[in-house]
């Protein structure tokens, strides 16, 4: 019936996640609320260790990508689960200084990282720049000349791969703002230039193709376009890359008619594929890493939401409003993107209802979802919004002012917050 194992229904007939029932959530911690299951976490995070284990022998790593949903306990979660992370900012790299993580552990993309996240980041003895273009590779080389430092770099690739995905979030083909493109020659001349400098070390390539991706052919191909690359570099330059980071994008389930790929059923075929090309060009299988985010947190996390009114507009539709919306999920406004909904109060009645969430930003393109089910809705109720653990939180704005909620994360019937919910001092402490 639900998205993930976490989920149930108790014998009040509520909707309960990780043993904790949402209607007993929402009363203890108000609403809106985003809950975690930790339990759900972990496992994932192990599933993918284990498949790097079956499939890789144990050369490689999954590096958490933080921008999902970025906070201090999802860092300390990583660090127990000995995995990497992949950050995207100065605010994510002092995120996991915070939270005690290895910092040799820690890849750094961006396509514009500034001069002052490049010095924090050296600084800091972040692992691995993902460079992104020829300015930040030359900017490190300077910055890190200057500090002297040698620092280890890896160069992002468009390997011209489309990923059958929405536009917005495809990001392997050559008119993307990321990274070098493989058929302009591009990739070729950045990776001439950067074995020239004295201040960087290349050791990586890295790929990424998008993001929601439930097909395996376009990571099996990706991976085979960056093998022949490397086996170029070597051809042609005499340098050997030891390491390829094949970057993220698995698809999760937000309604009934996504159908995501078992993760070890990818890591099985595009293992097969980089083997068979090594041995194709007689090069060492590399230290391999991939980038799951949405995958590790998404379908953990919901939100619970207050209903606040019910407007029934006779032959258009139901407007259901929420005490949230757009401040903490705006994918909906910006994606369309689908969910599924549940009224949490009664989790046991059937879905009969359709109705559209409408938010509470004084916005009238602030809406959650349209014309979806959801068991008879009266004021007060508690809804709440499956697979909302990626890519709400992490961007959560306060448009209206309105201050960002709480995360709480439960395990085994417990809960427990792990990011306080924002106050009206808070809204103002930086005002002058």
């Amino acid at each position: 019936m639900f998205v993930n194992d976490c989920l149930n229904t108790n014998e009040k007939g509520h909707l309960t996640i990780g043993g904790c029932d949402t209607v007993e959530l929402a009363k203890e911690y108000g609403t809106p609320l985003y809950v975690l299951d930790e339990t759900t976490i972990r496992n994932t995070i192990r599933s993918y260790v284990s498949s790097f284990n079956k499939f890789y022998d144990g050369n490689g790593m999954p590096l958490y990508a933080s921008k999902a949903l970025s906070c201090k306990e999802l860092c300390r979660i990583a660090k127990e689960e000995n995995i990497g992370l992949d950050v995207v900012s100065g605010g994510e790299i002092y995120t996991a200084l915070q939270a005690g993580f290895p910092m040799e552990k820690v890849h750094f993309h961006g396509n514009n990282k500034t001069e002052d996240e490049i010095r924090f980041a050296l600084k800091s003895k972040v692992g691995k720049f993902v460079v992104d273009n020829l300015y930040e590779l030359e900017l490190l080389n300077k910055i890190a000349g200057e500090m002297n430092i040698k620092a280890d770099i890896s160069f992002r690739i468009k390997p011209g791969v489309d990923a059958h995905t929405h536009n917005f979030i495809r990001t392997g083909q050559i008119d993307s703002k990321f990274g070098f493109a493989l058929e302009t020659g591009e990739a070729f001349e950045a990776v001439k230039e950067a074995l020239k400098l004295d201040n960087v070390c290349l050791k990586e390539l890295h790929c990424h193709i998008g993001s929601q991706i439930f097909d395996i052919e376009p990571f099996v191909t990706a991976a085979e376009i960056m093998i022949d690359f490397m086996a170029k570099i070597k051809s042609e330059l005499g340098a050997v890359i030891s390491e390829l980071n094949l970057g993220g994008g698995f698809g999760i389930m937000y309604t009934s008619d996504d159908e995501p790929v078992p993760y070890e059923n990818y890591m099985d075929k595009v293992s097969v594929a980089v083997k068979a090309k090594c041995a194709e060009h007689g090069l060492p299988v590399p230290f391999i890493y991939i980038e799951p985010g949405r995958s590790v947190v998404g379908e953990a996390g919901i939100t619970l939401y207050t209903v606040g009114g019910k407007k029934e507009i006779p032959n258009v539709r139901t407007y259901v409003s929420i005490d949230g919306g757009m401040t903490d999920n705006i994918r909906y406004a910006l994606y369309q993107s689908a969910y599924t909904v549940v009224n949490a109060s009664k989790a046991d009645k059937p879905a009969d209802e359709i109705v559209t969430i409408a938010g509470k930003c004084c916005e009238s393109g602030d809406l959650v979802q349209e014309h979806t089910k959801v068991a008879d809705v009266q004021v007060g109720d508690i809804l709440a919004v499956l697979s909302t653990g990626a890519y709400n939180y992490s961007m959560a704005s306060n448009y209206n002012r309105i201050p960002r909620p709480a995360i709480v994360m439960v395990k085994d019937g417990k809960s427990r917050v792990i990011v306080k919910r924002e106050s009206y001092e808070d809204i103002v402490r930086n005002d002058v």
